[in-house]
């Protein structure tokens, strides 16, 4: 995903002079192409995300377009005052991507949970003012980051850096506030956001295998959010179920649930994610989710526990999740 982002930033600071690309020591060598090409626009603040986002919002009030890099544990927990008061509250043009969402940190998930973003959608959301979105994908990340340059006003990009699958073709157009329809299905259906897409993939695609109609929903865009669109996918269906790998709390279950309650709709909803806990365990991204039950193979079992299929084990999980 990082060579998306440099890629797709390149292009625009190339179209457009008031595009700025900052840094906090979270650039990599494709990040030098940019300070080669464009060095009076590129910035690099050290580990100083606060000031990153503070100095950023005073390029906008200039005129401004300026992108803040860094890893997204680091800007939405260590930055979210600077966030809040002076890009939010004020509306500067800010573009916000934090980078290692869930456990997405690659070979880094290894720093633990102090590296992990899995509360940011919770604290985020309920700022006013923000759009909020999610990449699954490399190539979705590219178009968010081109759009989020003509949305005026704050956007924040939550992206992954763990070698993530890619589900869309080449000339994929993001469209804001829809969700993607990965697989079609009729009678249930599961929503999903950011890079545990791949994940979630699988374990829907083996459930669809035993003679499930099982629908799977891409939901990349968080804030606003697309809460008629949701509807729409929803209708006619048994039961749903949502997957992130961020807390059930306050997340993209958790907007689901406000979607149901707020329309009346009646339909069973179960969220999967971490419940009250912090994401267990070290290693890498693939070794951190199943860990804590996000992978595949636990998701699977999990998601329709109970249900009676020929050839798999369906019993209730044990696990918190």
């Amino acid at each position: 995903m990082q060579t998306a982002y440099i890629t797709a930033l390149y292009d625009l600071m190339a179209r457009d002079e008031r595009v700025c690309s900052l840094l906090s020591d979270s650039g990599t060598d494709y990040d030098r192409l940019l300070a080669r090409d464009f060095p009076e626009r590129c910035y690099n603040f050290g580990i100083a995300e606060a000031l990153q986002v503070s100095a950023a919002s005073g390029m906008a009030a200039m005129g401004k377009i300026p992108f803040v890099y860094t890893t997204g544990a680091f800007l939405a927990y260590r930055a979210y005052e600077f966030i809040r008061d002076d890009v939010c509250l004020p509306r500067r043009n800010v573009k916000l991507v934090g980078i290692g969402m869930g456990t997405g940190m690659g070979q880094w998930s290894t720093l633990g949970p102090s590296h992990h973003t899995t509360e940011d959608i919770a604290a985020l959301r309920a700022l006013p003012n923000l759009t909020l979105l999610s990449a699954s994908t490399p190539r979705q990340l590219a178009a968010m980051v081109s759009l989020a340059v003509r949305i005026p006003g704050p956007v924040y990009i939550r992206m992954g850096m763990a070698g993530e699958s890619e589900f869309y073709p080449e000339n994929y157009v993001f469209r804001p506030e829809v969700p993607e329809l990965i697989l079609p299905g009729e009678d249930y259906v599961v929503f999903s956001t950011g890079t545990i897409l791949e994940e979630v993939y699988e374990a829907v695609q083996t459930i669809r295998g035993q003679g499930l109609s099982v629908a799977l929903w891409d939901v990349p865009t968080l804030k606003p959010f697309p809460g008629g669109e949701i509807l729409s996918a929803l209708d006619g269906k048994i039961r749903a179920f949502t997957v992130e790998e961020h807390s059930v709390t306050g997340g993209l279950g958790s907007a689901v649930a406000e979607v149901l309650v707020a329309s009346g709709v009646r339909i069973p909803l179960k969220c999967f994610g971490l419940r009250n806990t912090f994401a267990e365990g070290y290693g890498t991204t693939k070794e951190v989710r199943q860990l804590n039950g996000l992978d595949s193979r636990c998701l699977t079992t999990k998601l329709f526990a109970g249900i009676k299929l020929p050839n798999l084990d369906l019993e209730d999980p044990t696990s918190q999740f």
